[in-house]
């Protein structure tokens, strides 16, 4: 008997998938617990395994956007009967009945260009509805031999026919001699499975959960100078950005209610801590997830987020690897952005945004004096979190950053 494979939900958030590349045809014979298909999901590409025998009978198509549930595959028996199957399946495709091969259609950005003429052109009265431009021989030898664009001239003869006297009459505006000539384009780039959750979820979270931001500006001396000590003790080098995370960590066991999550009817306050490291990818954002952080060292934490972030990037994440997080850090410092406010990232409370360490004149003590700076800007959800709350798990941060002794304790 034929049976139906459906796009199975893989990912929490998954509502939809695309078939990215088909490893099997029609007609091809496929065994239990063989990988079929890589599929796009709002999280990464992931293989699909197949837990059915028998002979491909159906496949949607290479670059197909369909819902969870749908009908993307059928295995049975030859010139079985499968019609059936595909009727519960509004969204997929039915094959014609010659094809016997599947088609693997490329999705390309479309160009278009519109075909609207220039502005100085609308209003020239020489120029007709097809465009043809109305000149006499003798105008149009004059007007090439001193370099006059014909479209700018306004015609005095019949129907607005330009004539030699209009060529010599002729003086450019300022507007029309600083007129930039060129063509209107656009490129539309189909929207991703991932950059479509990216949207749903981070509207939700904006618009449902009521935002508020404190910024604070630390010291970092300390932390550089800690730094570049403990890299001459490692093999794996040590980020500004493991600190970060490892002094957050800290922080939150302190802060149990920062580390929390609003479900509706209650606040969940958590006792681990689950950090996620917002990572940007070609498609979009990954948050890959660094688990019980306050527990491991700062080598362990740096080797791992180098590895999700190649994981990312790869697309090579699994669930376990985004799932789970309790507070999430957002860190574009490392491309020059000196402070900014993120979105909360559900289901955490609040997130981190940290800027760049820049160097400036602090003063202390009633004297100035060289120092490093780093602005970050915690966003809390005020449903879980007050200002007072977050002020004081701001506060520890910034103690531990300044004296991060404090972290090996």
């Amino acid at each position: 008997m034929a049976v139906a494979i459906k796009l199975p939900r893989m990912s929490d958030t998954m509502e939809e998938g695309t078939i990215v590349t088909w490893f099997v045809k029609i007609g091809d014979t496929v065994k239990s617990s063989e990988m079929i298909a890589d599929v796009e999901t709002d999280k990464a590409t992931m293989e699909l395994e197949n837990f059915e025998k028998g002979e491909v009978l159906y496949l949607a198509k290479e670059g197909e956007t369909v819902p969870v549930e749908t009908v993307i595959a059928v295995i049975g028996k030859k010139g079985e009967d499968f019609e059936h199957l595909l009727k519960d399946s509004p969204a997929t495709e039915k094959p014609s009945e010659s094809s016997t091969v599947e088609t693997s259609p490329v999705v390309e950005s479309i160009t278009n260009t519109p075909s609207t003429p220039n502005v100085d052109t609308l209003t020239n009265s020489s120029i007709n509805t097809s465009g043809r431009i109305f000149a006499s021989p003798l105008a149009k030898s004059i007007a090439s031999e001193k370099g006059i664009d014909l479209s700018l001239v306004s015609g005095s003869g019949d129907n607005g026919r330009i004539t030699k006297k209009d060529i010599e009459s002729y003086v450019p505006s300022a507007t029309s001699s600083k007129t930039a000539i060129g063509v209107e384009s656009y490129d539309d780039v189909p929207v991703s499975q991932m950059r479509k959750t990216i949207a749903k979820r981070l509207s939700e979270s904006k618009f449902s959960a009521p935002h508020f931001y404190l910024t604070k500006e630390i010291k970092m001396d300390a932390v550089l100078a800690a730094r570049k000590r403990m890299n001459e003790y490692t093999e794996n080098r040590i980020s500004i950005n493991d600190i970060i995370i490892k002094a957050a960590a800290v922080a939150l066991k302190s802060h149990p209610n920062v580390n929390s999550s609003w479900l509706g009817d209650k606040i969940r306050k958590n006792h681990h801590v689950h950090i996620g490291v917002a990572v940007a990818i070609d498609d979009g954002l990954l948050v890959p997830v660094v688990r019980f952080a306050d527990n491991k060292s700062l080598s362990q934490i740096g080797a791992e987020v180098k590895e999700l972030a190649t994981k990312a990037k790869n697309k090579e994440l699994k669930p376990q690897d985004w799932e789970g997080n309790t507070f999430t850090i957002s860190n574009l410092g490392a491309f020059g952005i000196d402070e900014f406010t993120a979105i909360v990232n559900p289901p955490d409370a609040c997130i981190l945004a940290v800027g760049s360490s820049k160097e400036t004149i602090i003063v202390e003590n009633g004297e100035m004096k060289p120092g490093h700076v780093m602005k970050v800007t915690l966003s809390c959800d005020h449903r879980a979190v007050d200002g007072v709350t977050g002020a004081n798990f701001l506060k520890t941060f910034a103690e531990l950053l300044e004296e991060p002794v404090r972290l090996l304790v």
